[in-house]
């Protein structure tokens, strides 16, 4: 494996005993990767006072703007609680933990106010995301549950969602925080979203069926779900869809690997996909007809006869996908964090979390790496004029670190 030229050499001269009378003809080069770990070091800034030669008045240089000037802590030391948390999923008591062992004691409580007060200074970066991300005319939706604690009931935790709504085609990704899965959040978040929108079979998003200017397409990967559950109910019936299905998926990898363009995907989509799912619609209706309404391979029939003309609509524009996949992709931090950090304390933490799931979500679909970001950004954003705000967000800046 060559290992990458960006990473700094240390050369390690070994000798052989005896070079006395002999000439240098060449040498041998193994690398070896090594890790140090992450270093923390102290930044001094000195300002000289000067005073003017009749002793008037006194000099001295206004101190540098920093993200949060009355805490201790350090652009790059905050970006690393954040990304440690939010993209590496290290609750934060085992980052306390790991400051522990270099002999710097910070207070659990301290390490969640500068993530706190990280938050409020860059919330504004989230309102300007919200806006271009809900500019779209194509969204994909999806809700995840988040467990939050429960002020009222001392021990106990509350079953919020995250509702997600993800831009595939400038890739952009925003997390909004519900207290409840009601079609509340996504009704008002999308209050005058117009253009296509993804989601799954939720029965929340059927107000958007006869929204004027919204067109609500459906997710095949959730119809397959539901026939390769039902296998071992009827292994023939569910096999013969889950074989068309396949079918339908080879014709978006010529697309995919093709790298079409919307007019050509909607042309092989027209000519190769639409034979085939309505010939599909056919035999699932007749054979509808021949199972047991409330079998698992009814149910899953059920499910995509009710929904297939929505199914059908990718086929209807090149730029659409066949699936709910993107958003999806897009909501897997979310379930690794659940298993480490169990819940949020508060609904107003819950919702910071949406907000950095969000911005470090949109760095990855760009492949930006998330602390470069984000220490540029805590290092900027306090002197940074607000109507330009849109300047510093990840798919505005610049991918070569």
């Amino acid at each position: 494996m060559k290992l990458p030229e960006h990473l700094e050499r240390r050369d390690i001269i070994v000798e052989p005993d005896e070079t006395q009378g002999m000439r240098k003809i060449g040498e041998e080069i193994t690398e070896e990767l090594e890790y140090e770990p992450g270093k923390l070091y102290v930044n001094r800034y000195i300002r000289p006072k000067y005073v003017s030669a009749d002793n008037a008045s006194i000099v001295i240089a206004p101190m540098v703007d920093r993200p949060l000037p009355k805490a201790i802590a350090g652009p790059g030391l905050l970006a690393q609680i954040v990304i440690d948390k939010y993209v590496d999923h290290l609750p934060l008591h085992r980052q306390q933990q790991r400051f522990s062992r270099e002999n710097v004691n910070l207070a659990y409580s301290t390490i969640t106010d500068w993530v706190s007060a990280t938050c409020k200074l860059i919330a504004p970066l989230y309102d300007a995301l919200k806006k271009e991300v809900l500019a779209s005319d194509y969204l994909h939706v999806d809700e995840s549950p988040i467990k939050v604690l429960d002020r009222d009931k001392k021990g106990e935790t509350h079953r919020g969602y995250y509702w997600v709504y993800h831009n595939s085609l400038a890739d952009m990704v925003l997390f909004d925080y519900q207290p409840g899965r009601g079609r509340e959040g996504p009704s008002r978040m999308l209050e005058d979203f117009q253009g296509h929108l993804q989601t799954d079979g939720y029965s929340a998003y059927n107000i958007f069926q006869h929204k004027e200017g919204v067109t609500l397409l459906h997710c095949m990967a959730h119809a397959r779900r539901k026939f390769y559950e039902a296998r071992d109910n009827d292994a023939v019936r569910s096999a013969y869809v889950l074989e068309r299905i396949q079918q339908l998926y080879a014709v978006e990898r010529k697309v995919t690997e093709g790298q079409l363009t919307a007019e050509q995907a909607l042309e092989i989509r027209t000519q190769e996909a639409v034979p085939i799912l309505e010939a599909l619609d056919k035999w699932m209706k007749k054979a509808y007809a021949e199972v047991l309404p409330k079998s698992t391979i009814g149910k899953a029939l059920a499910y995509s006869i009710q929904r297939w003309p929505e199914l059908m609509i990718y086929t209807t524009d090149g730029k659409l996908n066949i699936d709910n996949n993107p958003v999806e992709n897009s909501i897997r931090p979310v379930a690794v964090g659940r298993k480490n950090y169990l819940f949020a304390g508060s609904h107003e933490a819950a919702q910071r979390s949406a907000m950095l799931y969000s911005l470090l979500g949109t760095c990855k679909l760009h492949g930006i790496n998330p602390f470069s970001w984000l220490k540029d950004v805590l290092e900027k954003i306090a002197a940074h004029p607000i109507n330009k705000i849109a300047e510093l967000l990840p798919q505005n800046y610049p991918t070569a670190l």
